[in-house]
C-alpha cells in the first residue's frame, strides 16, 4: 500500500540507531485507534495509543490499549498529582512537529517528556502503535519498548 505520510526520519533513526527490531505496518488513513488496530489486525488490548497531558506543571505522555480511556482520577492518585488534564492541539503539535496530529508514537523519550504506561500494557508481548503517521503503525516487542523509553507503569486505563 503506497502512503503519502512517511514516517518521520526521526522515529526511523532513534529505533536503528538503539538497534530496535520493529515492523513497519501500512494501512488505510485512520484517525482513531481503534481503527487502526483493525486494519494493522490487531486486538484493541494490544494497539497502544497515546494521550497527552499536562500534569501539574509539566507535560508528559500516556500510553494505554486502545480498548481503553484514561481514568483521570486513577492517574492523579497514581502519579501523586494535584491535576491533570489533556493538552490543546497546538502543543500537540509544537511537542511533536514532525508528526501528524493524533498520530503521535509512544516514544516520549524521543521527545523529552515522561512517559506513563497503563499496567495492562505491560502483559502484551508484542505492541502495535502510530508511527507519527495516520497510514503506518509500528509493530515491536514491549520489552525492546520497555528497555528504550523506560516507562513508569501506573494503573490508571479503564476499558471502554
Amino acid at each position: 500500500m503506497a502512503t503519502t505520510h512517511e514516517i518521520p526520519v526521526s522515529i526511523r533513526k532513534y529505533l536503528e540507531d538503539q538497534g530496535i527490531a520493529y515492523e513497519m505496518i501500512p494501512h488505510r488513513r485512520d484517525f482513531n485507534a481503534q481503527s487502526a488496530a483493525a486494519d494493522t489486525h490487531t486486538p484493541g488490548k494490544e494497539f497502544a495509543k497515546c494521550v497527552l497531558l499536562w500534569v501539574d506543571n509539566y507535560y508528559a505522555m500516556v500510553v494505554l490499549p486502545a480498548d481503553h480511556w484514561v481514568d483521570f482520577k486513577l492517574l492523579r492518585q497514581g502519579l501523586d498529582a494535584m491535576d491533570a488534564g489533556l493538552i490543546r492541539e497546538e502543543e500537540m503539535m509544537r511537542l511533536f512537529p514532525d508528526c501528524e496530529l493524533g498520530a503521535e508514537p509512544p516514544f516520549g523519550s524521543l521527545y523529552d517528556l515522561p512517559v506513563y504506561v497503563a499496567s495492562q500494557i505491560v502483559q502484551d508481548e508484542k505492541i502495535t502503535f502510530n508511527a507519527g503517521t495516520h497510514e503506518e503503525a509500528i509493530r515491536m516487542s514491549y520489552a525492546d519498548f520497555s528497555r528504550l523509553v523506560h516507562p513508569t507503569i501506573v494503573d490508571f486505563a479503564r476499558r471502554n
